[in-house]
Order: C-alpha cells, then sequence, then structure tokens
C-alpha cells in the first residue's frame, strides 16, 4: 500500500482486550441499531440468538477489495466508510454507515465480494449475522429482506450523490456535507478526527482541507481543535452546505424506520 493512503497507520487494527472489557461492562442492545429495532418481535426474537456482539475498533478494516462477505454487521455505534483505494494510494469515501444499517451487502447480493473496502472510521460496536442465519431468514419471507431491500435503495442514493457532489461542489461545501452527516450518524455535535483522515475521506489534499476549515472556523460555524472538529453553529452549517446533504437525508428518512 501507497504512503499516501491515510488509512494506512490503521490497517493493523485488531480487537484488543480494552476493547472487549468495554463491551462487557456496558449495556448494550441490537435494538440500537435502527434496522433491527424495527423488526416485529417475533423476527428479532429469532435472529436474536444468532447475533454476535463485534467491537469496531478505530482504523479496522472490516472488508478490504475482494474479500468474501461472510456476515452482515448491523452498526449499534460508531461509525464505518466504503472506500476505494487506487494502485497510486489515493482513496475515496463513497458511503459512510452509522446505527441506521449495516455493513456487508454483498453477503446476501449474489457477488459475495466488491472491490471497495470498508474501514472504522469512529470506534463503536455492532452485532453480525452470519450468511447460513440470513439465508434461513430469507427463505422464511423474514420482514428483515424488506427492510434490506429499502436500506440498499438508500445507500445507492448516498453513493451517487456522493459522486456529483465530488464533481460539482466547492470543497467547503464537501466539508460541511461530511460534518454534517457524520455528526448525524454520532448523535453528537463533535467530529474527533483528524484533517488529515478527512482529507484521505474526500479524496483531496490536505492543505485544501485546511483551508476549507479555517474559512468556516473564521465564519463561526466549527471549532477546530488537534484532533477535533466542534460545530458551532449548526444552523448556519445547513445554510452553506449543497443540497446533497439534505437529498440523502431525506431518502434514508422516506426509505428507513425512523429511531
Amino acid at each position: 500500500m501507497s504512503a499516501r493512503d491515510p488509512f494506512r497507520p490503521y490497517r493493523a487494527a485488531r480487537f484488543t482486550s480494552k476493547d472487549r472489557e468495554r463491551g462487557a461492562s456496558v449495556q448494550r442492545t441490537p435494538r440500537q441499531n435502527h434496522l433491527l429495532a424495527a423488526l416485529p418481535p417475533e423476527a428479532y426474537d429469532r435472529l436474536l440468538p444468532h447475533l454476535e456482539f463485534v467491537p469496531l475498533p478505530l482504523g479496522w478494516t472490516v472488508h478490504r477489495a475482494g474479500d468474501r462477505e461472510k456476515y452482515l454487521y448491523f452498526l449499534a455505534a460508531g461509525m464505518v466508510s466504503q472506500l476505494y483505494v487506487t494502485e497510486s494510494g489515493a482513496s475515496s469515501v463513497i458511503a459512510v454507515t452509522g446505527s441506521e444499517g449495516v455493513i456487508g451487502v454483498a453477503s446476501f447480493l449474489g457477488g459475495e465480494s466488491t472491490p471497495s473496502q470498508t474501514v472504522v472510521l469512529s470506534a463503536g460496536y455492532a452485532y453480525r449475522l452470519g450468511a447460513d442465519a440470513l439465508k434461513h431468514e430469507f427463505e422464511h419471507d423474514s420482514p428483515l429482506f424488506r427492510l434490506l431491500l429499502r436500506y440498499i435503495h438508500a445507500l445507492i442514493a448516498q453513493t451517487g450523490q456522493i459522486a456529483a457532489c465530488n464533481r460539482h461542489h466547492t470543497l467547503e461545501q464537501q466539508l460541511c456535507r461530511w460534518i454534517l452527516s457524520s455528526l448525524d450518524r454520532l448523535c453528537s455535535s463533535e467530529l474527533m478526527m483528524t484533517q488529515e483522515r478527512i482529507a484521505g475521506v474526500l479524496g483531496v489534499r490536505r492543505e485544501g482541507v485546511t483551508e476549507a476549515a479555517g474559512r468556516l472556523q473564521k465564519a463561526g460555524m466549527i471549532r477546530c481543535g488537534r484532533g477535533q472538529i466542534s460545530v458551532l453553529d449548526r444552523p448556519q452549517m445547513e445554510a452553506q452546505v449543497c443540497e446533497c446533504y439534505a437529498v440523502v437525508k431525506r431518502e434514508y428518512a422516506r426509505l428507513l424506520p425512523a429511531q
């Protein structure tokens, strides 16, 4: 992997004893995932014995390009990105997922793998379901199948809108979109992420992100710290952002259950 790859320092991330202790000491439930929360009790109870708690440490590569996706991960906390990395090491995120959705959809779409990879951008945890259990649900016409189809529809909308945004909108607008969409998934007003990593996510130079963030900070919308961005004036940022943010948000609200 080229040194230009912004995720390279995190490729070796693995589950640590601290991650597992943290997962065991805090009360968690699969219902924190919006899709699982939307299932009727009978379908949820049938799935519950097959759901395995999995910590998602920062920077862990859940799926590499070409990997067979054996599990469907229902995110309950944190955020992951689906990205492409070119031969030169440049990268660009094509979708992000939080507790509203799942990763590993190739496990039931028939292709089994994708040319993209999935990396944890904000530490959290998920509940994973094996392909065999998932197949059993589909054979019994589970409501999970219909929920997943609607989720994929929303995911396709997000991917297409990001592609359009990267082509037609300013870096400042893209940065606003990224910050707002990330905070929506993290349910926070603070984003713990370095500008270098944001540059890798957007597929641009770090200097460009620094300049764009500086303009937003000067306008009083955000405050930048070491590896942290705090939103000070969200209404102003929502007025500044391009239409892509609202388009994607409307599609998710239209297609997926609220929580």
